[in-house]
C-alpha cells in the first residue's frame, strides 16, 4: 500500500468515526449508474471516490519537491493544439497525456452546437454560472471551507481570477476545438484538485477528510448545468431541444476532463435533476467561511459594476433574486428594501424583451441599470480574455 493511500484510509476511518459518534447518518447512494452516460458502472458511493489516476501522481510531484518546476513548464502549454510541454517529470508527462484526450462518447457536432447555445443564450448563462454558481459554492460547506483553507482563499481575487478563466474556456466558441483552451485548462484544473487533495488534509483547520471527492465534484457539476438549465426554464428563456442536448453534453465531456468518472455523469437532464436532488441538496447549509467568501465576491463584483462600491445593495438585491432567500439567508446576503423589488419586477421584464416577448416601452427603467451591471459582471466573470495562469497550490492557505 502506497504512504498516499494508507493516510487516505487513515483520514477516510477517522472522518466515518467521528459521523458516527456524532449520530449523522448519511444518506445511502442510490442513483443508478444506468442514468449515467457509461451506462453501466460499480454503484459505488462517491463521497468515497477520489481521483485514482492523478492523485498518486501529485503526491510524487510533491514528495519529489517539482510543484515550482511543474508551473514553469506548464505556463507554456495554453491551446487545445500544443504538446504536452516536455519539461515534466515522466509520470506527470504520462498521465497529462492520457487526460487531454477527450472521451470516446464526445460528439464535436453537439459541442459546435453548444457554442451556437452560448451565442443566444449566453448573457443569462453567464449570469447563472458565474454569480449563481459563485454564491452556491459558498452555501456548499465542503466547497465553502476546502477554498477558504486552500492557497486560493487567501487571495480571492486570483482565486476567482482562475475559476472565470474556466468559465470562459468552457463557454468560448471553440472550447474543444484545435484553436481552442477547454482542454488545457480543464486538464490543469484536475492538476489543482489532486495538489488540493494532497495538501488540504495536512491543515491544521481542515477536519473534513480529504477534499474533492467524486461526490464533491458532482456537487460543483450541479451547480452550473443543472441549476442553469432549470433557471432558464424558472425564467422563461427559450432553449430548443438541440441547444438543451448540446448544453448537457458541453458539460459532461467537460465533467469527465475534470476527472469525474463516466458511471457518476447524467446521460440526460431528467437523470441530471434526480441526481441533484441526491447529491446537491443535502450538501448545501451555511458555514461561517462562506459568509466571509461570498461578502469578498459581492464586494469584487459592486467594486466592477460601481467603483467604490456604491452599488453593492443593488448587487445584493440581484444575487438574492439569482440563488433565493434561503442560500442568500446562509450566505449573510442582506435584504435591501429598494432594491430588491426593483429587481423583483425589473429583472423578469429584461429577460422578456431580451426573449422578444414584450415592446421596449414595457420595459422599467430600472431595468437598463441591472442589464449593465450584468454585463460588467459578466466581463468580470470572462476575466476580458486576460491570460490567467492556472498553477498548481504549493500550500494550504498562510495563517
Amino acid at each position: 500500500m502506497t504512504e498516499l493511500n494508507r493516510r487516505k484510509m487513515l483520514i477516510v476511518s477517522g472522518g466515518a468515526t467521528l459521523l458516527g459518534a456524532m449520530g449523522m447518518a448519511q444518506p445511502a447512494w442510490a442513483w443508478s449508474p444506468s442514468g449515467s452516460v457509461a451506462g453501466t458502472g460499480a454503484g459505488t458511493d462517491p463521497k468515497w471516490v477520489w481521483d485514482a489516476e492523478a492523485d498518486p501522481v501529485l503526491a510524487a510531484v510533491f514528495d519529489r519537491g517539482q510543484v515550482a518546476a511543474v508551473n514553469q513548464a506548464l505556463r507554456t502549454w495554453t491551446r487545445n493544439d500544443q504538446p504536452t510541454p516536455s519539461g515534466l517529470p515522466p509520470d506527470l508527462r504520462d498521465f497529462v497525456e492520457h487526460a487531454r484526450q477527450l472521451p470516446s462518447w464526445a460528439d464535436q457536432s453537439k459541442l459546435d452546437a453548444a457554442a451556437d447555445f452560448m451565442k443566444v443564450s449566453g448573457r443569462f448563462v453567464n449570469l447563472l454560472n458565474g454569480l449563481g454558481g459563485g454564491m452556491l459554492s459558498t452555501a456548499i460547506p465542503n466547497e465553502a471551507r476546502a477554498v477558504y483553507y486552500s492557497k486560493g482563499g487567501a487571495d480571492m481575487k486570483d482565486r476567482v481570477a482562475k475559476t472565470a478563466k474556466l468559465g470562459y474556456d468552457v463557454g468560448s466558441l471553440n472550447a474543444y476545438r484545435p484553436d481552442g483552451q477547454m482542454i488545457v485548462s480543464a486538464v490543469k484544473t484536475r492538476l489543482v484538485h489532486a495538489a488540493v487533495r494532497h495538501l488540504l488534509p495536512q491543515s491544521p483547520h481542515w477536519q473534513e477528510g480529504i477534499p474533492i471527492s467524486q461526490n464533491d465534484m458532482l456537487v460543483t457539476w450541479h451547480t452550473l448545468p443543472t441549476y442553469t438549465m432549470r433557471k432558464l426554464t424558472d425564467w422563461r428563456v427559450r432553449v430548443s431541444f438541440a441547444h438543451s442536448a448540446a448544453y448537457l453534453h458541453s458539460w459532461q465531456v467537460t465533467g469527465h476532463m475534470l476527472g469525474i468518472r463516466d458511471e457518476y455523469l447524467p446521460s440526460t437532464w431528467d437523470a441530471a435533476y434526480a441526481q441533484s436532488k441526491q447529491v446537491l441538496d443535502p450538501a448545501m447549509g451555511p458555514t461561517r467561511e462562506g459568509v466571509e467568501l461570498t461578502d469578498v465576491l459581492l464586494d469584487m463584483l459592486a467594486e466592477q459594476t460601481s467603483p467604490g462600491r456604491v452599488d453593492r445593495p443593488m448587487v445584493n438585491a440581484l444575487a438574492r433574486y439569482i440563488i433565493g432567500d434561503r442560500f442568500s439567508g446562509w450566505n449573510g446576503i442582506p435584504r435591501e428594501p429598494i432594491w430588491d423589488p426593483l429587481v423583483g419586477t425589473a429583472f423578469p421584464a429584461l429577460v422578456a424583451f431580451h426573449e422578444k416577448l414584450i415592446p421596449l416601452p414595457l420595459v422599467p427603467q430600472a431595468a437598463w441599470v441591472l442589464d449593465e451591471a450584468i454585463r460588467r459582471y459578466i466581463r468580470l466573470w470572462l476575466s476580458e480574455g486576460r491570460p490567467v495562469n492556472i498553477e498548481i497550490p504549493d500550500m494550504n492557505r498562510p495563517s
